[in-house]
């Protein structure tokens, strides 16, 4: 007898059978690679794209530079030292220019498009950052932050921000609004538009004199700049009205390469952002906004002749935000990206109008489009809410290959899956659409307890996207079936299902959610005993008007959520937001402010919550978190509370991501175990 041979057969079986899927926890999440920032060379034979390493023991993320042939093959790393980001081709696909910080600083570089040769173009003492090339190759444009009487100065520059160092009186003195923003309070440096010679030499200041940042804070994305394909124009997104706070009339200017007289071309009393020039030059395209005051008005693609000044609204008819778009090379035609229904597709719109044709289909999140010089063939992202952003080649005969795979070997490894689609009657019998994730290795037998994601905005929406602070998949390992509910103020399913929640945040709102829960807690496989809800910014808000409107949710977790509306009016910062949602100042519409405020039904509080602020949020001030910590102690509800003292709205370092996740997950499991 062979006393091998059960060894043998044991090994045989371990070779035949399939390997165990790790799971997708948080600390093992933190160790996908994020690509970003894809650039296609104009030639068409090369991709080079931003590569996001977490290093948790350092408490940071290592950012470099790729490279990977657009016929496909392995990508190769082209920066090595300090942070490198935000690569773009030159014209000619000769040269790369990017950001790097390998100096000590954040300045513009260049290197061959092999990623040799790297050399540095800027020396700012106020940096630099957003990098492009103008349409002849000649210029780089670029912002960087300078004091308004010096410009593009930089030894007036240096000799102020010497004086502010050693000055030993650090009072902020302001006399007017916006003084602060996300997590940064002003200072007396505003955002400059700059153009650089590629070759060196004089820095120019394209908006000199600005006393407001160009462009502004973007409410619609990057790229609030452009060059013309001669390179003798550039175009670029500034707000000149004098209360920043309270404003969202971006506009367009025109200013000649060399500086200049600013010409302004757009009409609209909304936002206007993000241009484009056409590749042969004879249109200008942007994206728009038609009412002022509302960040969250859908934004329509349009298009300007540049010799008759005349606009056209190609996207009027359409119901869905336009989230970005490119020019196809023929000048003809633009691609163009839209949400709908928790998805984000291409479409292909004639310059002139008319019917447009989908690009891209499937259960997907498509952005940054490109498209070679012959138009055969489109450069993409693709995200799901099963794996991060990819880098995608389609061609025009079809077929698509992927481009990094930087994550291929670890989604292999690691149990990811699916969101699934559910459809639950609302308020006033509107539909909402609502996401599943359900739990590894699901058991339509088992009873599962239930975790609810409220999303913020509040015009925002859950969709087919893979996100590292609020990500359902770490929840669903821990064994949680996840729901995602895309109630009244979700974008996506038209601009009266978002404006529904305008003046009305605890309103129908709050019903689709219940009617959610109520949908949910009748499936053969949950719990209606253990369920739990959590959310962050809007999504916090709602946690508290849960919290003081109904007893169901066993535990609720409000992140950077409002609780006082009429203290929140008064701290935060773009005043433009509380304004239009509830229709002025505290002071001028107070009957709405006090019927919505959570404040007001603090009596109510009876459900263990476990608050988490960030104390340099100035979005939703960290007063907000306290007022509702203290209404939860005061009645002796049990309640925890996280503050980071080095976040604002969002927790980004990685060392306090791990904290929050361990920490949220800690106290849903608490008050939804099994007794």
């Amino acid at each position: 007898m062979d006393l091998r041979l059960p060894a043998l057969l044991t090994l045989l079986t371990c070779l035949a059978a399939p390997a165990q899927k790790l799971p997708f926890t948080a600390a093992e999440m933190l160790k996908l690679k994020r690509v970003s920032e894809p650039a296609l060379a104009p030639d068409g034979r090369a991709v080079v794209f931003t590569v996001g390493v977490v290093d948790v023991e350092a408490n940071s993320q290592d950012r470099q530079l790729y490279s990977t042939p657009l016929t496909g093959g392995a990508p190769r790393k082209i920066t090595a030292e300090g942070r490198n980001t935000g690569a773009r081709f030159s014209p000619d696909s000769k040269q790369i220019a990017f950001l790097s910080t390998r100096g000590g600083s954040s300045q513009i570089w260049i290197m061959d498009a092999d990623g040799t040769n790297p050399r540095q173009l800027t020396r700012l003492s106020t940096e630099a950052d957003g990098v492009l090339w103008t349409g002849d190759g000649a210029n780089l444009l670029f912002t960087s932050s300078v004091f308004p009487e010096c410009n593009a100065d930089d030894a007036c520059n240096q000799k102020l921000l010497d004086a502010e160092s050693k000055n030993k009186v650090k009072a902020k003195v302001y006399t007017s609004l916006l003084y602060r923003h996300w997590t940064e309070w002003r200072g007396k440096r505003v955002k400059h538009l700059m153009a650089i010679p590629a070759a060196g030499g004089k820095v120019t200041d394209l908006t000199a004199g600005s006393k407001f940042d160009v462009p502004p804070f973007s409410l619609g994305g990057s790229g609030n700049y452009a060059s013309s394909p001669d390179g003798k124009e550039v175009c670029y997104v500034a707000n000149l009205d004098e209360n920043q706070a309270t404003s969202t009339n971006w506009e367009l200017f025109t200013v000649p390469i060399e500086g200049g007289e600013a010409k302004k071309v757009s009409t609209s009393p909304g936002a206007d952002a993000g241009p484009l020039y056409s590749p042969d030059g004879k249109w200008l395209a942007w994206r728009m906004q038609v009412r002022p005051g509302y960040e969250a008005d859908r934004w329509r693609l349009v298009v300007m002749e540049r010799e008759s000044g005349k606009i056209t609204v190609l996207t009027e008819n359409l119901d869905r935000h336009v989230t970005g778009f490119t020019w196809h090379p023929d000048s003809k035609r633009l691609a163009f990206t839209v949400e709908d229904r928790g998805r984000q597709n291409a479409q292909l719109i004639p310059v002139t109008g008319g019917g447009t044709r989908s690009l891209t289909q499937g259960a997907t999140h498509v952005d940054d489009l490109q498209f070679t010089t012959d138009g055969k063939t489109m450069v993409y992202t693709e995200v799901s809410g099963a794996s991060p952003t990819e880098i995608w080649r389609a061609g025009s005969a079809g077929g698509t290959t992927p481009l990094a795979r930087m994550n291929d070997e670890f989604l292999a490894a690691h149990d990811l899956r699916k969101l699934e689609d559910i459809t639950v009657t609302g308020a006033e019998g509107a539909p909402v659409h609502t996401y599943l994730l359900k739990p590894p290795a699901f058991d339509p037998a088992v009873k599962y307890p239930v975790l609810f994601l409220i999303h913020g905005g509040p015009q925002g929406a859950w969709g087919e996207s893979f996100s590292f602070r609020w990500n359902p998949q770490v929840f669903a390992t821990a064994g949680f079936l996840v729901v995602m509910p895309n109630p009244r103020g979700s974008t996506g399913y038209g601009s009266k299902f978002t404006d529904e929640i305008n003046a009305d945040w605890g309103g129908k709102a709050y019903e689709d959610i219940i009617a959610v829960a109520d949908h949910v807690a009748k499936l053969p496989y949950v719990d209606p005993e253990r369920m739990a809800a959590a959310g962050g910014s809007y999504g916090g808000y709602m946690v508290n008007w849960l919290l003081g409107h109904t007893d169901r949710f066993k535990a609720l977790i409000s992140h950077a959520g409002v609780y006082d509306l009429a203290s929140m009016g008064g701290e935060t910062e773009e005043l433009w937001f509380t304004t239009w949602e509830f229709k002025g100042h505290p002071w001028q519409s107070p009957d709405i402010y006090e019927k919505w405020s959570p404040s007001r039904s603090a009596a109510n509080f009876k459900t263990p919550t476990l608050v988490i602020h960030g104390e340099l949020d100035y979005r939703v001030p960290v007063g907000q978190g306290l007022q509702l910590f203290t209404a939860l102690q005061a009645q002796k509800v049990p309640s925890k509370m996280i503050l980071f003292p080095d976040e604002g709205h969002w927790v980004l370092k990685p060392q306090n991501s791990l904290l929050w996740y361990q920490s949220f997950l800690d106290w849903v499991e608490e008050w939804t175990k099994k007794k």
